[in-house]
C-alpha cells in the first residue's frame, strides 16, 4: 500500500465499504478504530492491506501483516521515494503512508489503489498515531526458542529479486544495543556460481531507523550483482547484535546465526531499437 510495489495490487474494496470507511468499527477488529498501532492494525493493515502485502508475494518484500508490518513502516526510506520514509515518527505529513492515502505523494497513485479510499476521519487517526511519535504495540512477540531474535527479515528467507534491494531490515523481538553495531555485526555475502568459487564478502552500513529501536537497517556500500546472497551473524567474538539487556545473538552456534539467503536475478536485456538508426 505505501511503495512502487502497490501498482500491481489493484484496490478492490476487501475491507471498506462503499464511503472508504473500514468495515464495523472501523474494520476487521474489535471496538472502535483507535490511535495506536495495534488498533491500526487490527482494523486497517490486516483487513485491507494484506489482500496484497502479505507472504512470499508481497510486493517489495513489504509485509503489512501483524508480524512484519512495524518493522518494515517506521523509520524506513519508500522505495518509490527514497527521500521520504514510510513512517516518520512525530512527522504525518511527510510521512509516505500518508501521502499515499492522501493521494498527493510526487509518484504513484493514491492507495488503496482504485479505491475505495480510506475516509478522512480514518486516516485522521492513522496521522495522530504518527503525531504521537509512531509508538510500537506494548507487547513484544517471542522468539521460538524465547531468546533474542530477529523476527523480520526482508528480504524474506529464499525470495528472489527482480531488482536488487538498497537495504535489508530486520526487525527483532526487543531493543538493539545500538553501541555494539559495527562493520563487523553482521555479514553479507555474494555466494560463488560454483561449489569452488569462494563467497565474496561486502561492505554494509549499519543504522538503526528514526523511532524504532527494535529495528535494523542493513545498507550494502554498492549495487547487489546478480547472484546468490547470504546475510548472517558472525558467531563470537565479533562484536554481534545484542539486546539492550546484553543478549547476544549467535553466541548459541559456533558458526554464527544464518538470517536469510536471497538471490537477485539478472536485469533484462532491451531489445534493440527497430531500423537500426539512433532511438
Amino acid at each position: 500500500m505505501l511503495t512502487a510495489s502497490f501498482a500491481g495490487c489493484a484496490g478492490n474494496g476487501i475491507g471498506l465499504d462503499a464511503n472508504g470507511r473500514p468495515i464495523g468499527q472501523g474494520g476487521g477488529g474489535t471496538g472502535a478504530l483507535t490511535a495506536d498501532f495495534a488498533s491500526i492494525q487490527s482494523h486497517v493493515f490486516t483487513p485491507i492491506c494484506t489482500a496484497c502485502h502479505a507472504g512470499a508475494a508481497a510486493p517489495q518484500g513489504l509485509r503489512l501483516d501483524a508480524t512484519n508490518s512495524y518493522a518494515l513502516l517506521v523509520g524506513v526510506p519508500s522505495n518509490e521515494s527514497p527521500g521520504t520514509l514510510r513512517v516518520r515518527p512525530g512527522d504525518p505529513d511527510n510521512s509516505y503512508i500518508i501521502q499515499k492515502l492522501e493521494g498527493h505523494a510526487a509518484v504513484g497513485a493514491q492507495m488503496p489503489l482504485g479505491g475505495p479510499y480510506l475516509d478522512a476521519p480514518t486516516i485522521a487517526v492513522i496521522r495522530q498515531w504518527i503525531s504521537d511519535g509512531a509508538l510500537a504495540p506494548v507487547a513484544a512477540a517471542a522468539a521460538p526458542d524465547g531468546g533474542f531474535a530477529a523476527l523480520v527479515v526482508s528480504p524474506a528467507p529464499g525470495e528472489t529479486l527482480a531488482d536488487p534491494p538498497a537495504r535489508i531490515v530486520l526487525g527483532f523481538n526487543g531493543e538493539l544495543d545500538q553501541t555494539r553495531l559495527d562493520a563487523g555485526s553482521l555479514l553479507l555475502e555474494r555466494l560463488g556460481d560454483t561449489a569452488d568459487e569462494a563467497a565474496q564478502p561486502l561492505a554494509l552500513r549499519l543504522r538503526v531507523p528514526a523511532g524504532n529501536v527494535q529495528a535494523l537497517l542493513v545498507e550494502p556500500l554498492q549495487r547487489l550483482a546478480p547472484g546468490r546472497y547470504r546475510l548472517s551473524v558472525p558467531a563470537a567474538p565479533a562484536t554481534g547484535i545484542a539486546s539492550i539487556a546484553g543478549e547476544r545473538m549467535g553466541d548459541a552456534h559456533s558458526d554464527g546465526t544464518l538470517l536469510a539467503e536471497f538471490v537477485v536475478l539478472p536485469q533484462p536485456v532491451p531489445p534493440p531499437h527497430a531500423g537500426g538508426g539512433p532511438p
